[in-house]
Protein backbone atom coordinates (compact mmCIF):
# COMPACT_ATOMS: atom_id res chain seq x y z
CA UNK A 1 0.00 0.00 0.00
CA UNK A 2 1.64 3.51 -0.99
CA UNK A 3 1.97 5.59 1.68
CA UNK A 4 0.62 9.30 0.89
CA UNK A 5 1.19 10.95 3.77
CA UNK A 6 2.02 14.73 2.45
CA UNK A 7 5.70 15.56 2.77
CA UNK A 8 6.31 18.14 5.70
CA UNK A 9 8.68 20.50 4.24
CA UNK A 10 11.25 22.30 6.42
CA UNK A 11 10.67 26.18 7.20
CA UNK A 12 13.49 27.92 5.68
CA UNK A 13 14.89 30.89 8.00
CA UNK A 14 17.89 31.72 6.70
CA UNK A 15 17.65 35.33 5.06
CA UNK A 16 19.92 34.99 2.85
CA UNK A 17 18.27 32.30 1.18
CA UNK A 18 15.12 33.90 1.09
CA UNK A 19 17.20 36.54 -0.94
CA UNK A 20 18.24 34.74 -3.20
CA UNK A 21 15.63 32.73 -3.77
CA UNK A 22 13.94 36.24 -4.64
CA UNK A 23 16.09 37.17 -7.05
CA UNK A 24 15.20 33.88 -8.82
CA UNK A 25 11.66 35.19 -8.32
CA UNK A 26 12.29 38.10 -10.33
CA UNK A 27 13.82 36.46 -13.04
CA UNK A 28 11.10 34.29 -13.49
CA UNK A 29 9.09 37.15 -13.54
CA UNK A 30 10.51 38.88 -16.38
CA UNK A 31 11.05 35.95 -18.54
CA UNK A 32 7.64 35.34 -18.66
CA UNK A 33 4.81 37.03 -21.18
CA UNK A 34 7.36 38.24 -23.61
CA UNK A 35 5.89 36.17 -26.41
CA UNK A 36 2.64 38.04 -25.57
CA UNK A 37 3.67 41.12 -25.66
CA UNK A 38 5.51 39.78 -29.60
CA UNK A 39 2.32 39.20 -30.78
CA UNK A 40 0.35 41.22 -29.69
CA UNK A 41 2.31 44.33 -31.56
CA UNK A 42 2.70 42.66 -34.80
CA UNK A 43 -1.58 42.45 -34.32
CA UNK A 44 -1.71 38.98 -33.43
CA UNK A 45 -2.42 36.33 -30.24
CA UNK A 46 -1.22 33.56 -29.12
CA UNK A 47 -5.10 32.30 -28.84
CA UNK A 48 -5.96 30.02 -31.35
CA UNK A 49 -2.62 29.86 -33.14
CA UNK A 50 -2.43 25.85 -33.35
CA UNK A 51 -5.94 25.91 -34.96
CA UNK A 52 -3.84 27.97 -37.45
CA UNK A 53 -1.51 24.87 -38.20
CA UNK A 54 -2.58 22.78 -41.74
CA UNK A 55 -3.26 18.78 -40.68
CA UNK A 56 -0.17 17.86 -42.00
CA UNK A 57 1.88 19.37 -39.56
CA UNK A 58 -0.19 19.04 -36.53
CA UNK A 59 -0.06 15.34 -37.27
CA UNK A 60 3.53 15.18 -37.32
CA UNK A 61 4.56 17.73 -34.81
CA UNK A 62 4.58 15.55 -31.39
CA UNK A 63 6.99 12.88 -33.56
CA UNK A 64 9.02 15.43 -35.21
CA UNK A 65 9.60 16.89 -31.31
CA UNK A 66 10.28 13.59 -29.82
CA UNK A 67 12.22 12.97 -32.59
CA UNK A 68 14.21 16.33 -31.83
CA UNK A 69 14.66 16.05 -28.73
CA UNK A 70 16.38 12.86 -28.70
CA UNK A 71 19.01 13.95 -31.38
CA UNK A 72 19.26 17.31 -30.05
CA UNK A 73 20.87 16.09 -26.74
CA UNK A 74 23.37 14.32 -28.71
CA UNK A 75 24.26 17.58 -30.90
CA UNK A 76 24.18 20.07 -27.70
CA UNK A 77 27.02 17.66 -25.99
CA UNK A 78 29.05 17.28 -28.80
CA UNK A 79 28.88 21.12 -30.12
CA UNK A 80 30.14 22.32 -26.02
CA UNK A 81 33.56 19.84 -26.66
CA UNK A 82 33.58 21.79 -29.48
CA UNK A 83 33.20 25.03 -28.75
CA UNK A 84 31.85 26.14 -25.01
CA UNK A 85 31.05 29.49 -22.76
CA UNK A 86 29.12 30.91 -26.41
CA UNK A 87 27.44 33.20 -23.81
CA UNK A 88 23.41 34.29 -23.71
CA UNK A 89 23.40 36.58 -26.73
CA UNK A 90 25.42 33.68 -29.22
CA UNK A 91 22.70 31.30 -28.34
CA UNK A 92 19.90 34.17 -29.44
CA UNK A 93 21.29 35.09 -31.84
CA UNK A 94 21.86 32.53 -33.75
CA UNK A 95 18.14 31.30 -32.77
CA UNK A 96 16.85 34.06 -34.52
CA UNK A 97 18.53 33.35 -37.76
CA UNK A 98 17.47 29.96 -37.57
CA UNK A 99 13.94 31.21 -37.36
CA UNK A 100 14.41 33.79 -39.92
CA UNK A 101 15.01 31.17 -41.92
CA UNK A 102 12.01 28.91 -40.98
CA UNK A 103 10.01 31.57 -41.18
CA UNK A 104 10.68 32.24 -45.21
CA UNK A 105 9.93 28.87 -45.75
CA UNK A 106 6.29 28.77 -44.21
CA UNK A 107 5.12 25.81 -42.56
CA UNK A 108 7.57 23.57 -44.30
CA UNK A 109 10.47 25.53 -43.73
CA UNK A 110 9.73 25.41 -39.91
CA UNK A 111 9.45 21.63 -40.21
CA UNK A 112 12.82 21.93 -40.78
CA UNK A 113 13.97 24.99 -38.82
CA UNK A 114 12.59 22.31 -35.04
CA UNK A 115 15.71 20.31 -34.63
CA UNK A 116 17.99 23.07 -34.62
CA UNK A 117 15.85 25.65 -32.73
CA UNK A 118 15.67 22.45 -30.17
CA UNK A 119 19.44 21.72 -30.11
CA UNK A 120 20.04 25.50 -29.61
CA UNK A 121 17.65 25.67 -27.07
CA UNK A 122 18.99 22.69 -25.64
CA UNK A 123 22.34 23.92 -25.74
CA UNK A 124 22.16 27.14 -24.37
CA UNK A 125 20.64 25.25 -21.11
CA UNK A 126 23.46 22.96 -20.85
CA UNK A 127 25.66 26.00 -20.98
CA UNK A 128 23.86 27.82 -18.04
CA UNK A 129 23.98 24.61 -16.32
CA UNK A 130 28.13 24.45 -16.53
CA UNK A 131 27.66 28.20 -15.36
CA UNK A 132 26.16 26.98 -12.03
CA UNK A 133 28.50 24.85 -11.10
CA UNK A 134 26.60 21.82 -12.64
CA UNK A 135 27.89 19.41 -14.75
CA UNK A 136 25.94 18.76 -18.41
CA UNK A 137 26.46 15.62 -19.01
CA UNK A 138 24.81 14.32 -15.98
CA UNK A 139 21.66 12.52 -16.21
CA UNK A 140 19.84 14.59 -13.44
CA UNK A 141 21.07 17.45 -15.05
CA UNK A 142 19.67 16.56 -18.07
CA UNK A 143 16.62 15.49 -16.64
CA UNK A 144 15.82 19.18 -15.33
CA UNK A 145 16.49 20.40 -19.05
CA UNK A 146 13.41 18.29 -19.62
CA UNK A 147 11.61 19.79 -16.63
CA UNK A 148 12.41 23.39 -18.20
CA UNK A 149 11.03 22.31 -21.64
CA UNK A 150 7.55 20.90 -20.14
CA UNK A 151 6.84 23.95 -18.52
CA UNK A 152 4.93 26.66 -20.08
CA UNK A 153 6.28 28.12 -23.15
CA UNK A 154 6.88 31.95 -23.54
CA UNK A 155 3.57 32.77 -25.59
CA UNK A 156 1.04 31.67 -22.40
CA UNK A 157 0.57 34.01 -19.61
CA UNK A 158 -0.41 31.59 -16.87
CA UNK A 159 2.35 29.99 -15.58
CA UNK A 160 0.13 27.50 -13.38
CA UNK A 161 1.83 24.99 -15.50
CA UNK A 162 5.73 26.53 -15.35
CA UNK A 163 5.04 26.34 -11.18
CA UNK A 164 3.10 23.62 -10.98
CA UNK A 165 6.45 21.42 -12.28
CA UNK A 166 8.85 23.70 -10.30
CA UNK A 167 6.64 22.23 -7.18
CA UNK A 168 6.23 18.76 -7.90
CA UNK A 169 9.98 18.46 -9.85
CA UNK A 170 7.67 15.56 -12.07
CA UNK A 171 7.98 11.88 -11.07
CA UNK A 172 11.30 10.71 -12.87
CA UNK A 173 12.32 7.81 -10.23
CA UNK A 174 14.10 5.08 -11.77
CA UNK A 175 13.38 7.05 -15.34
CA UNK A 176 16.14 7.93 -17.73
CA UNK A 177 15.97 10.80 -20.02
CA UNK A 178 15.21 9.00 -23.03
CA UNK A 179 11.90 7.44 -21.38
CA UNK A 180 10.94 10.76 -20.06
CA UNK A 181 11.29 12.56 -23.87
CA UNK A 182 8.29 10.26 -24.73
CA UNK A 183 5.97 12.31 -22.30
CA UNK A 184 7.64 15.52 -22.78
CA UNK A 185 7.79 15.81 -26.52
CA UNK A 186 3.57 16.31 -26.56
CA UNK A 187 3.90 19.53 -23.91
CA UNK A 188 6.82 20.76 -25.65
CA UNK A 189 5.24 20.62 -28.93
CA UNK A 190 2.73 22.78 -27.92
CA UNK A 191 4.84 25.83 -27.31
CA UNK A 192 6.34 24.77 -30.44
CA UNK A 193 2.94 24.64 -32.72
CA UNK A 194 2.04 28.21 -31.38
CA UNK A 195 5.59 29.45 -32.47
CA UNK A 196 5.46 27.75 -36.01
CA UNK A 197 1.69 28.96 -36.30
CA UNK A 198 2.55 32.84 -35.76
CA UNK A 199 6.11 32.52 -37.43
CA UNK A 200 4.27 30.85 -40.62
CA UNK A 201 1.09 33.40 -40.74
CA UNK A 202 0.87 35.92 -43.95
CA UNK A 203 2.97 38.81 -44.24
CA UNK A 204 5.37 38.33 -40.92
CA UNK A 205 7.80 35.84 -42.35
CA UNK A 206 11.11 36.16 -41.93
CA UNK A 207 10.89 39.41 -39.36
CA UNK A 208 8.52 37.60 -36.96
CA UNK A 209 10.21 34.11 -36.84
CA UNK A 210 13.00 35.87 -36.19
CA UNK A 211 11.79 37.84 -33.51
CA UNK A 212 9.55 34.72 -32.07
CA UNK A 213 12.51 32.60 -31.61
CA UNK A 214 14.66 35.60 -30.33
CA UNK A 215 11.84 35.26 -27.42
CA UNK A 216 12.02 31.49 -27.17
CA UNK A 217 15.86 31.62 -26.54
CA UNK A 218 15.70 34.34 -23.67
CA UNK A 219 13.23 32.57 -21.97
CA UNK A 220 14.26 29.20 -22.22
CA UNK A 221 17.77 30.51 -20.98
CA UNK A 222 15.58 32.15 -17.89
CA UNK A 223 13.76 29.58 -17.00
CA UNK A 224 17.05 27.12 -17.04
CA UNK A 225 18.99 30.41 -14.79
CA UNK A 226 15.92 29.56 -12.17
CA UNK A 227 15.61 26.04 -12.30
CA UNK A 228 19.55 25.54 -12.04
CA UNK A 229 19.66 28.17 -9.67
CA UNK A 230 17.08 26.25 -7.28
CA UNK A 231 19.70 23.13 -7.81
CA UNK A 232 22.84 25.34 -6.78
CA UNK A 233 21.05 26.42 -3.83
CA UNK A 234 19.64 23.31 -2.65
CA UNK A 235 23.31 21.76 -2.99
CA UNK A 236 24.93 24.54 -1.36
CA UNK A 237 22.38 24.61 1.42
CA UNK A 238 21.24 21.38 2.17
CA UNK A 239 17.58 22.07 1.56
CA UNK A 240 15.44 19.80 -0.37
CA UNK A 241 14.31 20.86 -3.73
CA UNK A 242 11.42 20.69 -3.10
CA UNK A 243 11.15 23.20 -0.47
CA UNK A 244 12.84 25.82 -2.21
CA UNK A 245 10.87 25.28 -5.35
CA UNK A 246 7.54 25.60 -2.95
CA UNK A 247 9.19 28.69 -1.90
CA UNK A 248 9.85 30.21 -4.88
CA UNK A 249 6.25 29.38 -6.20
CA UNK A 250 5.30 30.90 -3.11
CA UNK A 251 7.42 34.28 -4.35
CA UNK A 252 6.67 34.15 -7.72
CA UNK A 253 2.50 34.36 -6.69
CA UNK A 254 3.14 37.18 -4.51
CA UNK A 255 4.93 39.23 -7.25
CA UNK A 256 2.20 38.03 -9.74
Amino acid sequence: MTDKTPMVLPPISDPSVHAQIDRLAQRHAKAGGIGIDLLTRVGSSAEGLLDRLPGFVRSRLDGATQVALSRAFKAASGSRRVTRDRGDMFNRVASTVTGAAGGIGGFAGALVELPFTVTLLLRAMLDIAAEHGLDPDDEEVRKECLRIFAAAGPMEDDDTTDLGFLAARMSVTGQTVQSLISKVAPRLSVSLGQKMAAQAAPVLGAVVGAGINYTFARYYQEMARVHFGLMRLSSETGLPPEALAEALRLRIRALG
